[in-house]
């Protein structure tokens, strides 16, 4: 297994090697952005990030703040040994759906309890997610639902060779 070799930071940056784990979760200032189908399906100010090491965040919005009928539930179930079981949506706006994109955790466990009534949404399928603005990346592999903006370095989970971080 190679190891990883951190990026620095610059001025303003974050390194996703400095992120903990197990994962936190923390309150997010900016104004985030979803468009599907050349609609706008969320707009809010009221998302939370969890924050992994190796990973870059993972943007939660409350599911309130979609347009009704961009969430539809979908086949599928995960875990996750911070969060608890996930549920799968299919995300859709302006006559596109991106089957099982969005994800959420119901009943999450103790100390993810914001999560509850939150979506995350994987970026590569969506016409854009900005996060104040910005047009994030989709975090490399096609299992991680990370967001990827200028303000965050890896090397992140997901680029070939990171199985096993």
């Amino acid at each position: 297994m190679r190891r990883p070799h951190p990026e620095v930071p610059a001025a303003g940056q974050e390194s996703v090697w400095d992120y903990p784990r197990p994962p936190r979760v923390e309150p997010v200032a900016a104004r985030v952005t979803i468009r599907l189908g050349g609609e706008l399906i969320a707009d809010t100010r009221g998302a939370v990030r969890v924050l992994e090491t190796s990973h870059p965040p993972v943007y939660y919005l409350p599911i309130a703040d979609l347009v009704p009928g961009a969430l539809v539930d979908a086949s599928g179930s995960s875990f996750c040994e911070f969060k608890g079981a996930a549920r799968y949506f299919d995300v859709h706006g302006g006559g596109i759906v991106a089957a099982g994109a969005g994800w959420n955790y119901p009943e999450p466990s103790r100390g993810f309890e914001v999560l509850a009534d939150r979506v995350a949404v994987y970026a590569g399928p969506m016409d854009a997610c900005t996060v104040d603005g910005e047009v994030v990346v989709a975090q490399p592999g096609g299992f991680y639902g990370g967001w990827v903006t200028s303000s965050v370095v890896g090397p992140f989970k997901g680029v070939p060779g990171s199985i096993g971080w």
